[in-house]
């Protein structure tokens, strides 16, 4: 009979290794699936893998997609070591728009230098005030920040559909559901010409170096991570669990919310009811690909990147259905899952234990002569 024992101490080469085996593993399961849907493998993956990097233009939109990825990504592995699980950063990220798209509205076709670093506050706010929400109910009523980051999201999303109906409706927009187009200075600049690469991608690499400073050489991460790994030592040193549910979501809140002002600033260029393809559930996976470390984050998020650019690329070249990025993302967190589990512990084969029948108690001949 096969049991899960766990390990004595885990291998921390393996820890490490990990996401690499994921990503193999969901290399080859793919290459039977291609198989399996009639494509040429080798085809498959050169359309999926190769030909987005192919060019400039293709790697500064893989650059362009690691932005809220990373933004998100990093706010989240911060709070998951310790132990506080935002699922909402895409509710957070369309606050963050909303909050940052409302002042480049507001500032219209004004030339003021201070319109994109006023917007990237505005979104940073955006969304810390939304991960405010559940950080009060869980500290105050102890609700699982779990449901209350999930639920809020379709909130924040149904809040941006009803502004892009409504009040910030274009009105020359042909009745589109969409707000008027941000002016030039309410725009992020280009990083590169001939691509819609921005700045973005350089405060969201600038930020892994603060979200790894913080987390290695503060008292405040230190603190978080000691709550990750012994609670109960946290607790018997005096470490608020308060204060590090506050701090983990508002950290969250605001790389979300960031990235959701990029995205609006960026690439969109105006506030629409569909602001993210699923950005900020898809850093959850970026987080734990990354080992929640800033570094590893940084490389996830590219390779997260690289599948969304994949799958489109193989929606055009092989008429494969739109669902095959969901796909890949979710063989990469099923293996990783996998490979985590079997770090912790391992297969043993444990022979059952046969229960053996108790001897039958006969009672002495006397007594059961003065019984009768």
């Amino acid at each position: 009979m096969l049991r899960l024992e766990k390990r004595p101490e885990p291998s921390e080469l393996m820890k490490v290794a990990s996401p690499l085996l994921a990503a193999v593993g969901m290399l080859v399961t793919g290459f039977f699936l291609f198989t399996a849907l009639g494509r040429d493998p080798v085809e498959a993956f050169v359309a999926f893998f190769i030909k987005p990097l192919s060019s400039t233009y293709g790697i500064g939109e893989m650059l362009l997609l690691t932005t809220p990825l990373l933004l998100c990504g990093l706010g989240l592995a911060i709070g998951f070591r310790a132990n506080v699980w935002n699922i909402g950063a895409e509710g957070q990220l369309t606050f963050g728009a909303i909050f940052g798209g409302g002042l480049g509205l507001w500032y219209g076709d004004s030339t003021s230098s201070w319109a994109i670093p006023m917007m990237l506050i505005a979104g940073t706010i955006g969304g810390m005030l939304w991960a405010a929400i559940p950080a009060f109910l869980r500290t105050r009523f102890n609700t699982s920040e779990i449901l209350t980051t999930l639920m809020l999201v379709y909130i924040a999303q149904l809040v941006l559909s009803w502004l892009v109906h409504g009040p910030w409706r274009d009105p020359d927009g042909h009745n589109f559901p969409q707000s008027k187009g941000f002016g030039e200075a309410a725009t992020m600049p280009l990083l590169i010409d001939g691509t819609r690469l921005h700045w973005g991608i350089i405060i969201a690499l600038l930020l892994a170096v603060v979200a790894w400073f913080f987390s290695q050489k503060t008292y405040a991460g230190y603190r978080m991570q000691v709550a990750g790994l012994a609670p109960a030592a946290a607790a018997y040193a005096g470490f608020s669990e308060k204060r590090n549910i506050w701090i983990a979501l508002l950290i969250s809140g605001a790389g979300a919310g960031l990235a959701g002002v990029c995205e609006v600033a960026g690439p969109i260029g105006q506030l629409q009811p569909q602001i993210s393809p699923g950005y900020g559930f898809a850093a959850i996976i970026v987080a734990w690909v990354g080992r929640l470390h800033p570094l590893g984050v940084v490389f996830a998020a590219m390779l997260m990147s690289l599948l969304y650019l994949g799958g489109e690329a193989a929606q055009m070249d092989l008429g494969l259905p739109s669902a095959i990025t969901g796909m890949f993302q979710g063989l990469l967190l099923f293996y990783l899952l996998a490979a985590d589990l079997f770090i912790t512990f391992r297969l043993r084969n444990v022979k059952p234990v046969v229960a053996q029948a108790a001897p039958k108690q006969t009672a002495p001949a006397g007594v059961v002569k003065g019984a009768a």
